[in-house]
């Protein structure tokens, strides 16, 4: 039996037309006929040619004759250039920046940056061996004790925490499962809410401010290379008041004699961001003068855009955050020489993503951070604390059997007593 070039076997024809349902073969039947095998046809479009750009021929002495005066297009004269247009003002949505290259000020030495989109390999180890802190588990017995006093508690205080949880997974949205993103920042909205009724039994609560999509700046050296913490990096809770030092004096001496965690033979440096354009300035992200200086808490939470961490990577965000800082606000006092601080400066960090909660509180006792001898940064470290087990709007069934019922469930009372005890934290 014999076949015309470029005609398609019988036996083939049934694939053809499988692989034009998926879209793979061009509908085309001109296109069709020029792929003379099937496996062609199967594998790829046929190609498109594109057009080559006109190359401009410039002969020295002369000038082109073009179409600018006419303003409409004219066979046979060659196409004008015009200068980039200047709006006059400055208009960041559609600003130019300059090329990297050509950047201001360029740097000889690489400064290693930490941000908020930042996930580090090592995690908490990493954030540790940077900011030259050794981690205690659990909250400090201050804090601890500030949960445990029932004078400390809000009335009805289990109750309204449900009204929190709730109104932020069943009652702010109308989809059967809101997004992550939208409940997160309402439950600890309305928890800081509950908080903040306290104002009556403890004025000292009203001489504080939050404040959002602050920026924040701070360099040091650790290990003979430069560092810098900065950018957005959640929710601050500022104060007119310090929070009390938590570890005294003799504790502090005593970290002289524990040694930082290493993770040899991996880099300390690894999934920072290096560049060599950069300032070594210090910025609280508030202008002199701001009525509440002092950096309380910072609440950080996992959603939005930014990439998705791991327990470990989390409480590195906190510290590296708290650090950054607690950092800030001591080169603020006591200026950028390294030093042991004679007033430790403490910041401290909640984190959550709806669900659970971690926190950390961060001492900064010395900015004499290059070498691992010495005195050390302390960390209270108590993370992946759940506040309740699941929020169903309906019941998950399994075999005609409630495995979850409707609701929340699984709630613990503990967590929200130590958010609470961090939220009094330095007014009792």
């Amino acid at each position: 039996m014999f076949y015309r070039m470029g005609t398609i076997r019988p036996c083939s024809l049934s694939l053809v037309r499988s692989a034009e349902r998926c879209g793979r073969v061009s509908q085309d039947p001109a296109a069709a006929r020029r792929c003379f095998s099937v496996a062609r046809c199967l594998r790829a479009r046929p190609p498109t040619h594109k057009k080559k750009p006109r190359s401009v021929v410039e002969i020295p002495g002369l000038e082109p004759i073009t179409y600018a005066e006419r303003m409409h297009f004219v066979p046979g004269l060659a196409k004008p250039t015009f200068p980039p247009w200047q709006r006059g003002w400055h208009d960041p949505r559609h600003a130019v920046w300059p090329k990297y290259e050509e950047m201001e000020p360029q740097r000889e030495r690489p400064c290693y940056v930490f941000h908020q989109r930042t996930a580090v390999l090592e995690g908490m180890r990493q954030a540790l061996w940077l900011t030259k802190a050794v981690v205690k588990q659990g909250l400090p017995p201050q804090v601890l004790s500030l949960a445990e006093e029932a004078a400390n508690q809000i009335e009805n205080q289990d109750e309204r925490v449900l009204h929190a949880i709730q109104h932020s997974r069943f009652w702010d949205s109308t989809e059967k499962k809101p997004s992550r993103e939208r409940f997160c920042p309402v439950l600890l909205r309305d928890l800081l809410h509950l908080c903040g009724t306290l104002q009556v039994k403890y004025p000292a609560l009203g001489k504080r401010m939050l404040a959002e999509k602050y920026s924040l700046s701070t360099c040091w050296t650790r290990g003979g290379d430069l560092f810098q913490v900065r950018g957005q990096n959640g929710l601050l809770l500022n104060s007119a008041f310090p929070i009390p030092v938590v570890a005294g004096r003799e504790e502090v001496l005593s970290s002289q004699d524990q040694a930082l965690e290493t993770f040899y033979p991996i880099s300390p440096t690894i999934d920072l961001q290096v560049t060599n354009v950069y300032w070594e300035k210090t910025d609280t992200g508030f202008r002199e003068g701001y009525p509440y200086p002092h950096a309380h808490t910072l609440f950080i939470l996992e959603s939005g855009d930014a990439p998705k961490l791991r327990e470990h990577q989390v409480c590195a965000k906190m510290i590296m955050f708290a650090f950054g800082n607690a950092l800030a606000r001591a080169h603020t006092l006591y200026g950028t020489e390294p030093r042991v601080l004679d007033q430790p400066v403490v910041v401290q960090s909640v984190a959550t993503n709806g669900r659970t909660f971690s926190f950390i509180v961060f001492q900064l006792n010395t900015t004499d951070l290059d070498s691992d001898t010495g005195v050390k940064n302390l960390v209270w470290l108590d993370a992946d604390q759940p506040l309740y087990e699941y929020a169903k709007i309906r019941p998950l069934i399994k075999k005609k059997v409630v495995q979850v019922p409707a609701g929340v469930a699984g709630y613990q009372p503990e967590t929200f007593k130590k958010f609470l005890a961090l939220y009094l934290h330095g007014v009792l």
